[in-house]
């Protein structure tokens, strides 16, 4: 009977028939396409090139022979009225070119001439209260879907083809002093991020939404004593109620996941970094305030915490624990590992094992590190509590010079690991400040530091320095100094380069193996922004923006003195060799 029936349909009715009974096929990036990113050059789908955000392309066209021909192919401008710093890394898909902007604005470009196909700004209010700049670092994308987080704590989806909002949520309460300025990720048809306010004594969090509709699926705050949720219900308290924390301080207990995460697929794992404790006055919270400045493990589907790691117990420096950590794995005395990696804004450079969290090593990155004295075996700081800035009275406490400063041995630029060469390549910068503590109490909406600083370098030759750690022994095998602070992220090839910018203007390349500048060139602005490169019509393609602003012109003090002349821009800039 089925066949006699079907033998009396049209030929487009058995067609219409059919493409209802297969599965409907995503528009565009599919979550086997967001997995597979790092070995795919012919795109750029994620936030770090991979899921594991190792930055590494196994692209050669371009290599440490022929980088020196490096021309323009396009420069393409963000517009002249709002500039600001421009930190964003481009996501490339289908002849197009992505970016986000300063004061929440997404732009489409073609990625063959530059032209503009399409701009988003978003309706900020005015009383906003971003503590580093108005920067964006970047979208997600899946399927139709361009995804991206706005400074009044909104994650937006918008169609990547007409720039058209799709669906807009508020995440959190920006006149609590919540914002948002990280890159989100796709992990399983969820859209994963984490959010900012540190210094206004928030509570941080990771969540999850659906990545179709917006709606939320699960919540994990990363303060001690805060309930997660799963699909609506709770889903059990992150911590224990007042383990680390005295008092109703875990309710203001701040651990911003600013900086967003990456996920490692072998394990199924997310890998958050956790910020600041509020207020930065540690007297006034004694404990090691759980979890912040820490790294954590979280289970995807659920948002349950496996495992994690505080780099920074009872942080008085503000020195975050944020900063990206990165799946690699590696062979250590002769045993093949599933190891992590993260440059600390402390000054240290740890590996653990990814898969639970135990220590390995940790090894000082930078020039100094007043605070602490190395490691034990535990994985615990040998503190110097003489570093500590002192408890106030009436007056501020006692200062002290701490090293490296509040804005870290390595902020939010991301550092690349190159799979040939087993390196690690950090944008460091050596610092330090004075630092003191002051009376304070919270108050919704308003700074909450109780902390004076002022920062100073404390080299004569350089701030910024381009350094490649061995993660095996800890060692430094090459640096490059830079007269001003590194603000930018890190691109690594199988062609033996890597790339990154400058305060001063330039994009440049660097032999991966021995540190030697092979490349420069000047895009007319300070590069903050991470580059990225693809393959396109048989070329190889290098991008990045440009833009000079962040957290150094507005909290550097005596560093941002000396830089003060640096020409704030916005453009996307895009190289390949000459035909």
């Amino acid at each position: 009977m089925r066949g006699h029936m079907m033998r009396g349909l049209s030929g487009a009715a058995i067609l219409t028939l059919a493409i209802a009974a297969a599965p409907l096929l995503a528009e565009g990036p599919t979550d086997a396409d967001l997995m597979n990113d790092a070995a795919t050059p012919g795109d750029v789908l994620t936030y770090g090139m991979g899921p594991q955000a190792q930055r590494f392309s196994p692209l050669k066209a371009i290599n440490a022979s022929n980088v020196s021909k490096l021309v323009p192919a396009f420069a393409s401008s963000l517009g002249g009225e709002k500039q600001r710093g421009q930190e964003a890394q481009p996501i490339v898909y289908d002849g197009t070119i992505y970016v986000t902007g300063s004061y929440s604005r997404v732009f489409a470009f073609d990625a063959r001439t530059g032209e503009e196909k399409w701009q988003y700004d978003a309706r900020l209010p005015e009383a906003i209260m971003p503590c580093c700049d108005v920067v964006n670092r970047g979208a997600a994308i899946y399927g139709d879907k361009i995804i991206f987080a706005t400074l009044d704590a909104h994650m937006v989806a918008l169609n990547r083809h007409t720039g058209k909002v799709i669906w807009n949520k508020q995440t959190a309460d920006y006149q609590a002093g919540y914002s948002a300025t990280a890159a989100p990720m796709v992990v399983k048809g969820k859209v994963i991020y984490g959010n900012s306010g540190g210094e206004f004594g928030i509570v941080g969090a990771v969540e999850a939404r659906d990545v179709n509709t917006g709606e939320l699926v699960w919540r994990r705050p990363t303060i001690e004593g805060h309930m997660g949720t799963l699909g609506g219900k709770d889903n059990g308290i992150t911590g224990k109620t007042n383990a680390s924390w005295t008092g109703d301080l875990w309710k203001t207990g701040g651990g911003a996941t600013w900086l967003g995460g990456t996920y490692d697929p072998e394990t199924n794992l997310l890998f958050f970094g956790t910020g600041n404790p509020a207020p930065w006055n540690s007297h006034l919270r004694p404990g090691n305030n759980l979890y912040t400045s820490s790294t954590l493990a979280i289970d995807p589907d659920t948002g349950v915490i496996k495992w994690h790691y505080q780099t920074t117990p009872h942080d008085g420096w503000d020195f975050d624990g944020v900063n990206e950590f990165i799946p690699f794995d590696a062979t250590i005395n002769g045993k093949p590992m599933k190891l992590g990696a993260k440059a600390d804004r402390n000054g240290y450079f740890f590996v653990l094992d990814r898969t639970n969290g135990k220590f390995i090593s940790a090894n000082k990155f930078v020039m100094q590190t007043t605070w602490a004295n190395g490691y034990d075996k535990g994985g615990k700081p040998n503190t110097i509590e003489a570093g500590r800035p002192g408890a106030p009275t009436t007056e501020k406490g006692k200062p002290v010079f701490a090293s490296p400063s509040f804005l870290g041995g390595k902020n939010w630029m991301p550092m690349a690991y190159s799979q040939d060469t087993g390196l690690f390549y950090v944008p460091s910068n050596d610092w330090g400040m004075d630092i003191w503590n002051e009376p304070i109490a919270y108050k919704k909406g308003a700074a909450y530091l109780g902390a004076g600083f002022t920062i100073k370098p404390i080299a004569q030759d350089h701030i910024g320095a381009l350094r490649a750690m061995d993660p095996k022994t800890g060692k430094i095998v090459w640096e490059y100094k830079n007269k001003a602070p590194l603000w930018g992220g890190v691109l690594s090839t199988a062609g033996n380069l890597v790339f990154t910018g400058t305060p001063e203007g330039y994009l440049k390349a660097f032999d991966a193996k021995t540190g030697q500048e092979l490349w420069k060139f000047q895009t007319g602005s300070g590069v903050v922004g991470s580059p990225v490169t693809w393959e396109q019509d048989g070329e190889q393609y290098v991008a990045v923006m440009s833009g000079w602003g962040g957290a150094v012109p507005l909290w550097g003090g005596e560093v941002a003195k000396s830089f003060k002349d640096i020409n704030q821009g916005g453009s996307l800039w895009v190289f390949k060799l000459p035909k």
